[in-house]
């Protein structure tokens, strides 16, 4: 064999070679890509806009669910409370009562993720909102990740509220929330569905456990206010490593003064 055919040789193997490892590098982006979609959470507008009264819908149900197929919101005009599960979206009103929801409505404020459960919690003995969340704050890995939350489960009661649609001009949401209807279901079975957020995500999301309800038969549920265990639940969490957050492009939104503290807001409402 020649030089000039050794060098060819050389030449050629080396662009091979080269060409084989843009390729694995190009897979390894996709990848990692795609395992940063799975692991998102994408959230339309902010908890202190919809405290502040900005309930026009920015975003349809549609695309929303495009980007997770559960999760927690509320619709155009605060007409009722939102539950995204098994990649449907359900309206609990202001009568208690579920019905899904067409793609086109639209969402103020709205979680979402890909559900993929990392690892499960199961709980027993449990009789009040404040126990379910401190024990399933305690075996969070760590405190400062997003993670979101599914449970299948039996229970004496399960107190939930809605919100009746509003008109404008729009109160701010405390203001709604001081006379929202509550519902006590008791000795149903259903999802809750939600989220817990770390301290940090403030102003933006809700810090710590954001749970909603859906009963088995889908025909009532909403925002959770109390509930009672009738007997074991198991949870699933995923942990949630990256939050996409989907400004509205609306007027409502670039008017609103977001410099105040709705903390204390935020408390009266959630809880």
């Amino acid at each position: 064999m020649s030089k000039r055919t050794r060098l060819i040789i050389k030449i050629l193997l080396g662009i091979v070679l080269y060409m084989l490892a843009v390729l694995a590098s190009a897979a390894v982006v996709r990848a990692g890509e795609a395992d940063s979609g799975r692991d998102a959470l994408w959230q339309v507008s902010t908890i202190d806009a919809l405290l502040a009264g900005v309930y026009d819908g920015a975003v349809p149900v549609g695309e929303l669910l495009r980007h997770g197929d559960l999760g927690l919101g509320t619709f155009d005009a605060l007409d009722g409370e939102m539950v995204v599960l098994d990649g449907a979206a359900w309206r609990v009103g202001a009568d208690g009562k579920a019905r899904p929801v067409p793609a086109d409505e639209t969402t103020p404020f709205a979680q979402v993720t890909p559900f993929d459960p990392d690892f499960r919690v199961t709980l027993d003995n449990v009789g009040s909102l404040a126990e379910l969340t401190a024990r399933l704050g305690a075996a969070l890995p760590s405190a400062n990740m997003f993670y979101a939350v599914r449970a299948r489960g039996s229970f004496e009661l399960v107190r939930t509220r809605s919100v009746p649609r509003q008109s404008r001009p729009y109160r701010p949401l405390a203001q709604v929330a001081a006379s929202q209807p509550e519902f006590s279901l008791a000795g149903t079975s259903g999802d809750i569905v939600g989220f817990y957020g770390p301290p940090f995500a403030k102003a933006a999301g809700v810090p710590g456990f954001h749970l909603h309800y859906l009963d088995a038969a889908r025909g009532a549920g909403g925002h959770m206010l109390d509930v009672r265990f009738a007997g074991p639940v198991t949870f699933e969490l995923d942990t949630t490593t990256t939050l996409v957050l989907a400004l509205p492009a609306t007027p409502a939104f670039a008017a609103v003064d977001l410099a105040p503290d709705r903390e204390a807001e935020l408390e009266r409402v959630e809880r």
